[in-house]
């Protein structure tokens, strides 16, 4: 059965910078999508990032373009989410997701992880 635990979350002042990752287990990792969600307190879930099986590929949400990156390392099954110069309203629990397709919904997404809390402060 596939898992992803997501890692890497916590407080930062606002204009700081975290790194996610995502390491995947019990999946064929180097074939699936792997994509990056947020839930704010109160609100919907909302897409961030998608990465393509190959890493060649990018989309990324409007408001995290350019203060955010996504990556993956096949050889470690790991995906990765940099974030730079963040916002108070990025403040959310940050899902990753595996699907052989994702769309920015999540619909598609086979497997998810249990979040991992970024919090950010003024």
């Amino acid at each position: 059965q596939g898992q992803l635990v997501e890692s890497g979350g916590g407080l930062v002042q606002a204009g700081g910078s975290l790194r996610l990752s995502c390491a995947a287990s019990g999946l064929a990792f180097g074939t699936y999508v792997m994509g990056w969600f947020r839930q704010a307190p109160g609100k919907e879930r909302e897409f961030v990032a998608r990465i393509s099986w190959t890493g060649i590929s990018t989309i990324y949400a409007d408001s995290v373009k350019g203060r955010f990156t996504i990556s993956r390392d096949n050889a470690k099954n790991t995906v990765y989410l940099q974030m730079t110069s963040l916002k108070p309203e990025d403040t959310a629990l940050y899902y990753c997701a595996a699907g052989l397709s994702i769309t920015s919904k999540g619909d598609g997404a086979e497997y998810w992880g249990k979040g991992i809390l970024v919090t950010v402060s003024l």
